[in-house]
C-alpha cells in the first residue's frame, strides 16, 4: 500500500442476524478486509452477539443497521420492503412514532456496547425513506453532541454506478435526497456508494467481477456494502449468496484486485475520509 492508493470503506451489513454472519465479520476484520459492520439491534440474538465486537473496536467501526423489514418485533410490526416503502410515501407513521422507532434501536445499541454508534445506515436502506430521514436527524441532534455525532450512509452512487437499474432505484427512493438533507444538517457522509447487485453471483469469481466494476469507480471515502457469512444462512433471502461473498473477500484474488486498482480498505477512524 502506498500513499497514492485510494482509501475506501468496506462495510458488512447485518451483524447479529446469524452466527455465520458474525463469524464472517470477525474473520474479515482481523484479516484487514473490512472497515465496518452495521448491527441489527432488534434481532433476537443481538445481546448475545454484541460482546464479540468490543475487541474489534476501534479497528472496526460499528454502526446501527436500522431495521423495519425483518420480523424481529419492535415499536411497529415488521413488513415486507414494498409495504414499508408504500407506507412511508403515504405518510402512514406519525413523526413521534418514527422517532420512537429510532430511539428503540439506538437504545439497544448503546445498552449493549456502551457507546453511540460510529455510524448509521438502514437494512434495505429504510433510513432514507420519507419521514424516516427527518426522524433520524431529529433523534441524532437530540441525543448526541457534535463530538459524538454518528456519520450516516449515503446511497448516492459513485461515478457511473447509477447506470445500474437497482442502484438508480435505491438512489431515487431517497438516496440523493437524503444525502442533500444530511449535508445541509452538517452530518458527515461517505463520498459515493457501491456494492449494489442482484445477489446473483454464483461463484466467488463472479462476485469478484462485480467487485472489479465497483473498485474502478471508487473515490477516496466511497463506501461499498457487502453481506458475507461463513456458511449459508438458511431462511434468509440472500443466504446462499453470503458465503460466496465471504470466500471472495477473504481470498488472495481480492487482495490482488485491490493492488491492481490501487485501493485499500480503511480500518480505524473513518471520519477523516468523510465529507459534509
Amino acid at each position: 500500500m502506498t500513499t497514492s492508493t485510494r482509501a475506501f470503506i468496506l462495510c458488512a451489513d447485518d451483524f447479529g442476524l446469524h452466527p455465520a454472519v458474525d463469524e464472517a465479520v470477525e474473520q474479515l476484520c482481523l484479516a484487514g478486509r473490512l472497515s465496518a459492520t452495521s448491527c441489527m439491534t432488534n434481532a433476537p440474538r443481538w445481546q448475545q452477539a454484541a460482546p464479540r465486537l468490543k475487541d474489534l473496536r476501534p479497528r472496526l467501526s460499528v454502526g446501527l443497521h436500522f431495521n423495519l423489514t425483518e420480523s424481529y418485533g419492535g415499536s411497529v410490526p415488521a413488513q415486507p420492503l414494498g409495504t414499508v416503502i408504500r407506507q412511508a410515501y403515504a405518510g402512514h407513521w406519525s413523526a413521534p412514532q418514527m422517532r420512537a422507532m429510532w430511539e428503540q434501536q439506538l437504545d439497544a445499541f448503546e445498552t449493549a456496547l456502551g457507546t453511540p454508534p460510529d455510524f448509521i445506515d438502514g437494512h434495505q436502506h429504510v433510513h432514507q425513506l420519507p419521514g424516516m430521514c427527518q426522524a433520524m436527524l431529529d433523534v441524532m441532534l437530540k441525543r448526541y453532541t457534535p463530538q459524538q455525532m454518528p456519520w450516516v450512509r449515503s446511497t448516492a452512487p459513485v461515478g457511473t454506478l447509477w447506470l445500474s437499474p437497482k442502484a438508480s432505484i435505491i438512489a431515487l427512493l431517497g438516496g440523493w435526497q437524503t444525502t442533500r438533507a444530511l449535508r445541509k444538517a452538517g452530518v458527515l457522509v461517505n463520498h459515493g456508494f457501491g456494492g449494489v447487485y442482484g445477489f446473483d453471483a454464483p461463484t466467488p469469481d463472479a462476485y469478484g467481477a462485480q467487485m472489479a466494476q465497483w473498485l474502478a469507480q471508487l473515490q477516496p471515502g466511497s463506501l461499498l456494502m457487502c453481506h458475507p457469512a461463513t456458511t449459508k444462512v438458511v431462511g434468509d433471502a440472500i443466504g446462499a449468496q453470503r458465503p460466496v461473498e465471504f470466500d471472495y473477500l477473504h481470498s488472495e484474488a481480492f487482495g490482488a484486485l485491490l493492488e491492481q486498482h490501487q485501493c485499500h480498505i480503511q480500518q480505524g477512524p473513518l471520519k477523516p475520509l468523510l465529507k459534509i
